[in-house]
């Protein structure tokens, strides 16, 4: 995959968009990036980010991973989703990196992790099941 199809891969998701990601695919890995934007922070007493952009940061990303793996396919639609808060997300770039665990003929199995300065040290973890649209 191309950074160029990665690029498009992200601008196909429209929370992507609202939620300014970016994506890096290095040495075959999808690396997705959510920047510090003021519109992402849910306690600006802290400052923190909302819980909500960091589940559909890791959302995002799941779904981008296993589009990747088929990228003629419509998108896998989520049947549940675990997410683990683990830290407060600061106000700084936020990584999250998706891994397949099982991919079956319908559902697949995926776990995303998020961290910000050490990937050693998560902020959040997702654990979901996909519905994974039918191959023609």
């Amino acid at each position: 995959m191309t950074q160029s199809l990665t690029d498009e891969l992200i601008d196909s998701i429209p929370y992507a968009k609202t939620l300014g990601i970016k994506a890096e695919f290095k040495e075959g890995s999808l690396l997705l990036i959510l920047p510090y934007l003021q519109s992402n922070i849910g306690n600006p007493t802290l400052p923190a980010l909302h819980g909500g952009a960091i589940g559909g940061f890791m959302e995002v990303c799941a779904m981008a991973e296993l589009r990747r793996r088929s990228p003629e396919l419509p998108f896998s639609k989520p049947i549940g989703i675990n997410i683990d808060y683990l830290r407060r997300g600061k106000p700084v770039e936020t990584f999250a990196r998706a891994d397949i665990f099982k991919e079956g003929s319908r559902v697949s199995n995926v776990r995303v992790r998020a961290w910000q300065e050490s990937e050693d040290k998560p902020i959040a973890a997702l654990s979901g099941h996909f519905l994974l649209p039918k191959k023609p």
